[in-house]
């Protein structure tokens, strides 16, 4: 049987949930903008060393090279991206369940006024 004492503590482990969410969130949009800007300047270093070595070569020829060279900065920035993005998604699946809770607490207050 649901109770307001069960629905209380749900919300208040729920609460819990939420700021370990946040903390990892935080943290995990911390890496994805040092991945990113380790890869922007990786990328941009060797553009412009391509670009001074090789100047007769196309834009897009050196914008590939760039990318190869500095492919496994590119990989840890989407490995970055996609734990943000799941981070995001489990916060939401918890704001979520604290409104099914306060929904069902709403429901067991007015059976048990009735």
């Amino acid at each position: 049987m649901i109770t307001p004492e069960r629905i209380e503590a749900r919300l208040y482990e729920l609460s819990k949930e939420i700021d370990a969410v946040h903390d990892y969130l935080s943290q995990s949009e911390m890496d994805y903008h040092k991945a990113k800007s380790a890869f922007e300047l990786a990328i941009a270093r060797y553009r412009v060393e391509t670009g001074t070595k090789f100047p007769k070569m196309r834009v897009q020829d050196v914008a590939d090279n760039a990318l190869l060279q500095c492919s496994s900065q590119f990989e840890a920035l989407q490995i970055a991206e996609a734990i943000v993005k799941a981070a995001r998604a489990n916060a939401q699946r918890i704001r979520t369940q604290v409104d099914i809770v306060r929904s069902i607490g709403t429901s067991v207050r007015a059976s048990l006024d009735v």
